[in-house]
């Protein structure tokens, strides 16, 4: 049985199997004289042909870049925007975003920015993607000044998720997607929270409990997103763990997973929650066990400069008049800052504290 949430001007289906049913649905929906699938060199070989044969291979491109956040770039989209050119795609093309969360930011910036913006369908491989990324409409590259500061907000066209896919997927990817699950909980639920905590710690979840942990992680993102699309209100409380796990993964090379830098970040971000007295006592310690218990990481890691990390917070795209604003929790299911634009300033001292 398919599950469909109705989010803010598209449909999310999630089923076990529906990746063979993706170009019925892709056709319906995203009508198009031609297809453009961007992938990757991992998820091509399994997938691709799968779905370019789904929709019509004759209907077809794929474009194919090497896998990896060092290749989410403006170097790499101009290679896209040319290849789509080349090879004859105009205003009435669809862009196929198969893949993970790279492809997803990628892919809809692809979309966002060709012609003026062409429309772009979802199919995420990766439970990351399947439960944050393809959501929301948030697409963007890198630049050497630190992550996703060159972008667009792009809804898509629809949301295609088949658990089935996962059962490829390494269990360090398995554990990214289950990060930000977790930090669903944290901004929203606490139900939830204790569900994938109760999921995450088992050795690898079975399809029924990661149907339900998707949809339930997509259900709680997109009515967080409704109605503050473009990040000017409540959206801003997902960025709990992002400020300072941005920063991880950017001065850790990119050798850090999102998954495992965005873990490092809300374990440091609820510890000074805590200190600020925002958040109450043991919240960072019930965040902390829930990672550590997935198998994640939840200390900095030594050789990271603590003034580079924070050198790295002043040009995230949450800093306002020099100071950067932190999404804080108060406890788990609650975010603060419903009072003042969900967010709160902290000080540079505040966080050197933490990061030690």
């Amino acid at each position: 049985m398919t599950r469909s949430i109705q989010l803010d001007g598209y449909v999310a289906r999630i089923a076990a199997g529906l990746l063979d049913e993706a170009g019925a649905i892709i056709q319906r929906e995203s009508p198009a004289h031609r297809y453009a699938i961007i992938t990757d060199d991992v998820v091509s070989p399994l997938y691709a042909s799968r779905v370019a044969a789904a929709i019509g291979s004759h209907l077809c491109s794929i474009l194919t870049i090497v896998a990896g956040e060092t290749h989410k770039t403006r170097e790499t989209w101009a290679h896209l925007t040319d290849a789509l050119l080349e090879q004859g795609h105009g205003r009435d093309s669809v862009i196929v975003a198969l893949g993970g969360g790279v492809i997803g930011d990628l892919a809809g910036f692809v979309a966002a920015t060709f012609m003026r913006g062409i429309p772009c369908v979802n199919v995420p491989t990766t439970l990351l993607a399947m439960v944050d990324a393809a959501i929301g409409g948030k697409t963007g590259v890198d630049t050497k000044a630190g992550k996703n500061l060159v972008g667009a907000f792009k809804r898509p066209a629809s949301v295609i998720v088949d658990p089935l896919v996962l059962q490829t997927l390494p269990e360090s990817h398995l554990r990214s997607g289950i990060v930000e699950a977790l930090k669903h909980g944290v901004v929203s639920d606490a139900g939830y929270f204790d569900l994938v905590t109760r999921y995450s710690a088992c050795d690898r979840p079975q399809p029924n409990e990661l149907l339900e942990l998707i949809a339930g992680s997509i259900a709680i993102k997109g009515d967080i997103v409704r109605g503050d699309e473009h990040e000017r209100g409540r959206r801003k409380v997902l960025n709990f763990g992002h400020t300072l796990g941005h920063a991880v993964e950017f001065e850790s090379n990119y050798r850090l997973s999102h998954g495992e830098a965005i873990a490092i970040g809300m374990v440091l971000e609820a510890e000074i929650a805590e200190r600020a007295g925002i958040a109450r006592l043991g919240t960072a310690s019930v965040i902390r066990a829930a990672l550590g218990g997935a198998g994640l990481p939840v200390v900095r890691p030594a050789e990271l400069d603590s003034q580079a990390l924070l050198a790295a917070t002043r040009v995230d795209k949450k800093a306002r008049l020099g100071i950067v604003e932190y999404a804080l929790p108060r406890r788990i299911g609650e975010m603060a800052g419903g009072d003042s634009g969900w967010s709160v300033p902290i000080t540079d001292s505040a966080v050197l504290e933490v990061l030690g």
